[in-house]
């Protein structure tokens, strides 16, 4: 009844995040390749655009960390 579930902190959630997103970006660029002349730009956009999401991520990443530690000060 008392089992511990291993959920995963959210800094470790957010740094996953990002490298999941930077994988994202490369998929959507070289989609962005394969499609015709005319819709291209709006891949290459969106493709980019994806592409300003790891940084954001992982500094969340980082500050939940120091929170985390914040709070658990035995976990130095």
């Amino acid at each position: 009844m008392g089992r511990d579930l291993d959920v995963p902190k959210p800094s470790a959630a957010l740094h996953i995040t990002s490298l999941a997103s930077i994988g994202l970006c490369i998929v959507l660029w070289i989609r962005a390749k394969t499609v015709s002349q005319e819709e291209r730009g709006n891949a290459e956009r969106r493709a980019l655009f994806v592409g300003l999401w790891p940084p954001m991520f992982w500094l969340l990443g980082d500050w939940a960390e120091r929170r985390e530690r914040r709070r658990l000060p035995w976990r130095r």
